[in-house]
């Protein structure tokens, strides 16, 4: 399975653009909203602050026929000795 993600934007007239990638952002309320597909599942982050001592993500998995499961992960920020935030832009 491909992680490539299909997107179609839509104006509001109706134009819609077609276009791929690998993730995307959406701006709400002032924060990065990241989505990314890992493997079957749909991975959907917010951005981190400075000072912030935990991150949320937000993981869509597929089930059964018109079934989805939702599993809200909160982790905490842990900063490396060389001063690396390890965060959900992080991918190790």
């Amino acid at each position: 399975m491909s992680d490539a993600l299909q997107l179609i934007l839509e104006d509001n007239d109706g134009t819609q653009l077609e276009t791929s990638c690998s993730r995307f952002a959406v701006v709400w309320q002032g924060k990065e909203l990241w989505v990314q597909a890992v493997g079957d599942q749909l991975l959907i982050g917010v951005d981190v602050d400075e000072g912030d001592t935990e991150y949320v993500n937000l993981l869509l998995r597929p089930q059964a026929t018109n079934l989805v499961s939702l599993q809200l992960e909160m982790e905490p920020m842990i900063v490396d000795e060389d001063d690396h935030v390890h965060g959900p832009d992080c991918n190790h």
